[in-house]
């Protein structure tokens, strides 16, 4: 397939991407971040001032009164039009050329200005602006041509645009803010007419989700620029005093969590090289934030499949709240926090060499991002603590947080002495305030409608504080007797177990389940909210399921008489764990088995409903779904 050339990113013309937008939305950051990515592959043509020398006169004498009053509207004109076309045909030898502001802000400044000058309104300001730029139409439609054009827009509603960009003004004066109003009209105006090939709408995105959308959009034109940035990266930057714990924290995110795990420094140096920079230390906190950025966009673009990264150690306060800006919701800056008498004891070197160290962390200003910070983790008291602090919040990103719907106890085609006792047991824990519990919900068979007497256990889950087990107790020795010789099988989580991950494998299946709608609780509190595993997590859990099967029938087949419900089920189990391992979930136990007693050969299709009923033919089964597992392990240096 041939390449067209300007898709080509050895052709000797260059690719003109030109930047649009109203004031203070962006246009110069984008450029500055796709340009330092592109290095020798991208040039920015700079501001328009540096394109004519008449603009020297003009700001020695006050830029803004001669674009408001003084200057003769047709030296405007010319001031303007010469620059965009002198820009436009200045030569480049980067591939890429990157322009702020394209040829249709042209037209849009200049309608905002006579419209200010003149007092004309939005339909006439445009009419007037083609009058006066008509003698260098033919000029100006061969650049526009020329260019790739992309705007952008804080909202879709020129009048929020406007009040957001004046709100990053320090001083506003009737002038400037009036100019502004009828300068997002006039580029939404030109926008609606098809001016730009692209056209993005800001909204409340942080800097490096619309970097993202611009490369997507630009990709395809120039491969030179990178198909994404940072896409769904998420990033947790810790922060802390010497010896708090961060390293501790970093690794412990990897090895737990799977986090790849980079040094600040490193990023920063990698990328402050190739940009020139000798002393990257030195330089604003803003371009610091900049190179970092840049460096984890280039590490992770090289490691692809990378979807969450830790970086450490925030020192730099300035630069922080830089990073804070340009990430938005992918950051989440961890603060690892101790005494300054804990942290002396951990120091290898001794108590001196923390104090040394801290005393260059806090002229950084690294004291200060505890300010910053999304989590402030306290790690005076031990590992266990700090892990599960890590855990929690690891796996919000993962896990989102969904509130369950419920159904009434009916819904389940129990038996009606079960029902009765549900509902006096939710009588007892949900009906005073507050209540005692947060959730309850039935699995297990129960919950599938596949109840069966006498062969069937109730298992019920719930989600309660420790400080309600006192009142759960009361309520299930109140109603004991209505259980019939039914056998319960309660299980009690409270919610920061669910949200820390502190949970079976079972368990963890069971909040997936909620998650994801295929389990309903008979009631939750209103306003609850727990965490819903993702797929992977709940596949990987399994295994820990499957091992625990396994060991268990191989107990069952070493008793002279093997307990025939408790093989049947954990057979069953085992047999649900490998499906789940292909993508399939069987809830059902015949289900699950039958589909490994379809791959033997020569098995009894009826065997599903024989080993309910007949030892030898449940120790068949248990047999035919545990060779499956073992086969799945079989090392080849294994005896036969």
């Amino acid at each position: 397939m041939s390449i067209s050339p300007e898709h080509d990113p050895t052709s000797s013309r260059p690719v003109t991407i030109a930047f649009s937008g109203p004031d203070n939305v962006g246009k110069t950051k984008q450029i500055g971040i796709l340009a330092r990515r592109l290095g020798p592959g991208g040039h920015a043509t700079g501001p328009l001032d540096d394109h004519d020398p008449r603009w020297d006169r003009i700001k020695s004498t006050g830029m803004g009164a001669w674009w408001f009053e003084r200057g003769p509207m047709e030296e405007v004109v010319d001031v303007l039009a010469s620059s965009y076309l002198e820009r436009s045909r200045r030569p480049t030898t980067a591939p890429v050329r990157l322009m702020d502001r394209g040829i249709p802000m042209l037209e849009a400044s200049l309608a905002a200005t006579v419209a200010v000058r003149e007092r004309l309104s939005p339909a006439e300001a445009a009419k007037r602006a083609g009058k006066l730029l008509e003698p260098y139409t033919a000029d100006l439609r061969s650049a526009e041509a020329a260019e790739h054009g992309i705007v952008l827009l804080h909202d879709d509603d020129p009048v929020i645009g406007t009040s957001r960009s004046l709100s990053h003004e320090r001083h506003v004066t009737p002038i400037y803010a009036d100019y502004q109003r009828h300068l997002h009209l006039q580029v939404h105006r030109l926008a609606d007419e098809g001016r730009w090939a692209e056209a993005i709408v800001i909204g409340e995105r942080r800097v490096v989700a619309v970097q993202d959308e611009i490369r997507r959009l630009l990709h395809p034109i120039t491969p030179l620029v990178p198909a994404r940035a940072l896409p769904g990266v998420r990033v947790i930057a810790l922060g802390g005093m010497s010896e708090s714990g961060k390293s501790t924290a970093g690794e412990y995110l990897r090895v737990r969590h799977g986090y790849a795990r980079l040094k600040i420094g490193y990023l920063i140096e990698a990328t402050a090289q190739p940009a020139g920079i000798a002393y990257p230390y030195e330089i604003p906190a803003v371009v610091r934030a900049e190179l970092l950025i840049d460096g984890l966009d280039r590490y992770c673009a090289a490691h692809h499949f990378l979807g969450h990264v830790t970086i450490e150690s925030l020192h730099d306060q300035d630069a922080t709240t830089e990073l804070r800006k340009m990430l938005g919701e992918q950051l989440t800056v961890v603060y690892v926090d101790a005494t300054p008498e804990v942290r002396a004891e951990r120091g290898t070197a001794g108590p001196e060499d923390v104090v040394e160290r801290d005393a260059v962390k806090a002229r950084r200003g690294a004291a200060g991002i505890a300010a910053l910070a999304h989590e402030v983790v306290d790690n005076n008291r031990g590992r266990l603590h700090l892990e599960r602090r890590l855990d929690g919040i690891a796996l919000a990103h993962r896990w989102p947080l969904r509130q369950p719907s419920s159904a009434p106890v009916n819904t389940l085609g129990l038996p009606v002495h079960l029902e009765s006792y549900l509902s006096a047991l939710l009588d007892r824990t949900t009906f005073q305030q507050p209540p005692v519990i947060d959730l309850l919900a039935v699995t297990g068979s129960g919950a599938r409608g596949k109840y069966q007497h006498g062969w069937s256990d109730l298992d019920v889950f719930v989600v309660a504080g420790q400080e309600s087990i006192p009142g759960i107790r009361r309520a299930l020795a109140e109603l004991e007797a209505e259980l019939g010789g039914v056998k319960l099988g309660l299980t009690v989580l409270t919610q920061d177990e669910c949200r820390t991950g502190a949970v079976t494998s079972r368990l963890l299946h069971v909040l997936a389940l909620i998650g994801s709608g295929g389990l309903v609780p008979l009631w939750c509190r209103p306003g609850l909210a727990l965490p819903a595993p993702d797929a992977a997590s709940d596949v990987a859990a399994s295994v820990e399921a499957g091992v625990q099967a396994a060991i268990e029938i191989r107990r069952q087949l070493l008793k002279g008489a093997p307990d025939l419900r408790a093989l049947f089920k954990i057979t069953a189990l085992l047999a649900k764990v490998m499906l789940r391992f292909e993508g399939t979930e069987r809830a059902s136990d015949d289900d699950a088995l039958g589909v490994f007693l379809d791959r033997e050969p020569g098995a009894d299709p009826g065997l599903r409903r024989e080993a309910r009923e007949h030892r030898d033919k449940a120790v068949y089964l248990a047999n035919i779904v545990l060779g499956h597992w073992l086969s799945t392990i079989a090392l080849p240096t294994s005896r036969a």
